[in-house]
């Protein structure tokens, strides 16, 4: 089945670029130049990715990724943000609110097209090694993709996801986050390291008693317990 991208740009020309560039790489696009109309897109059909301007004419971008990761039937679509805004706080706002890049314009459209086609593979369904991990009161359903902490769903997108599984697997074996970014982003070096940052604090806000086991080493990245009563002895 083609995998349909949704456009939310106010800039036409820009838009009609974009459009046509996904369309030559066999993905099926919509365009959207108002929030207003970004939502009617998505309440029709629901995109497998969406690349999202943050200055529209009549809603913040911020808003809108904010409303579509709080909702069940959308929080797992990956958003790219694409704005004219560089400020590292708007990065990080974005980030925070569950983007999965985030690109400052003007950009090159083939470099994008490229980080689109790697977030679809990334989120495509792949057959996992075990259906069911269990960690202390950590709980994940590979299958499912369901995460369980003392047996209460946390609701988790689609990279937090597997900047978990990651983690897990790997438990007590130190990820630089230059590691995580290529292992879980697959984009290397293109993204700076601050995302893992970011994303790491919004997993353990997310995991709330098992945000322990997620462990920071100074200086170097990250690492998951090797067991979960092991005593908290990192940076």
């Amino acid at each position: 089945m083609t995998q349909r991208v949704l456009i939310v740009e106010d800039e036409r020309d820009l838009a009609t670029v974009l459009a046509y560039n996904l369309r030559a790489d066999g993905l099926e696009v919509a365009t959207a130049e108002t929030g207003a109309a970004a939502y009617r897109e998505v309440q029709a059909k629901v995109p497998d990715l969406i690349i999202l301007d943050l200055m529209l004419p009549d809603v913040s971008g911020l808003d809108i990724c904010r409303t579509l990761k709080a909702n069940p039937q959308t929080r797992d679509v990956p958003i790219i943000i694409a704005s004219a805004r560089s400020e590292e706080v708007d990065r990080i706002v974005g980030l925070e609110l569950g983007a999965d890049d985030y690109v400052v314009k003007p950009y090159s459209v083939r470099e994008l097209v490229l980080r689109v086609r790697i977030i679809l593979r990334r989120t495509e369904p792949a057959t996992p090694a075990a259906d069911l991990v269990r960690f202390g009161v950590l709980s994940i359903d590979r299958a499912a993709h369901r995460t369980f902490v003392n047996d209460q769903e946390v609701a988790l997108t689609q990279l937090e996801f597997r900047l978990l599984t990651t983690l897990l697997e790997r438990k007590n074996r130190t990820q630089s986050r230059e590691t995580l970014l290529t292992d879980v982003w697959q984009l290397n070096s293109s993204i700076e390291t601050r995302t893992v940052d970011t994303h790491v604090k919004r997993l353990r806000e997310k995991l709330g008693p098992a945000s322990s086991y997620i462990r920071t080493v100074r200086g170097v990245g990250y690492r998951f317990a090797s067991a979960p009563d092991e005593p908290q002895i990192d940076g």
